[in-house]
């Protein structure tokens, strides 16, 4: 399976929250919410068409618990992403945990890594990591993501848990793009190892091809 770090994002990076001001409060965090006044038809439409692709779901615990708390609650048949969600398995990394109570779920103890490595060798399409910002950002600096896909709300709040906290660097190609009516930027990127680096010599080198 392909992993595929899905992320809702501030312009200012913090991921934390997205959904509503109760939705994760840690650290004193005070401005959940940021992405609802956004959320038009062409987001609910891409980010259920990423949903269709997805064989599993990777998470960490704390997303674990808040997505096991909230989604089987939501029974409306014509809620788009619910009976997928519901549904899907879920594989969620955790030290804590002795077992998952939103099944079907398999816990994932020992080292992330690897158990992520394994994971990704089982046949299937796209293991996808929804929320779980600390975890994405790990395996993405551990070189075991294989795609991003960002969602970029018009929006800077100056607090909260960003996505690239966790250092480490890397390269990505961006392979699709999209500005939504109500503004969000959806970003596709493949990624390709080491961030490239360079040194600038100028605009006439670079016309040059040099």
């Amino acid at each position: 399976m392909k992993l595929v770090l899905t992320q809702f994002v501030t312009l200012d990076g913090v991921s934390q929250g997205p959904g509503s001001s109760t939705e994760d409060t840690s650290g004193g965090f005070t401005q959940g919410g940021w992405l609802v006044p956004h959320i038009d038809e062409v987001f609910v439409q891409r980010t259920s068409e990423w949903l269709d692709r997805a064989d599993g779901l990777l998470l960490g615990r704390r997303t674990y618990e808040a997505f096991a708390r909230d989604w089987p609650q939501i029974t409306d048949p014509s809620d788009p992403f619910a009976v997928r969600m519901n549904s899907l398995p879920k594989y969620v990394v955790t030290t804590t945990l002795a077992e998952g109570t939103w099944n079907p779920t398999t816990v994932l103890r020992g080292d992330p890594v690897r158990t992520v490595a394994d994971l990704k060798n089982q046949p299937g399409r796209e293991l996808q990591i929804h929320g779980s910002a600390r975890l994405g950002g790990f395996l993405l600096s551990a070189g075991l993501v294989d795609e991003v896909r960002l969602v970029i709300a018009p929006a800077f709040i100056g607090s909260g848990r960003r996505l690239f906290e966790q250092g480490g660097s890397g390269g990505l190609r961006l392979t699709g793009h999209e500005i939504t009516p109500s503004g969000l930027a959806i970003l596709e990127y493949d990624v390709i190892g080491a961030a490239p680096l360079a040194q600038y010599e100028g605009i006439s080198a670079s016309d040059s091809g040099h």
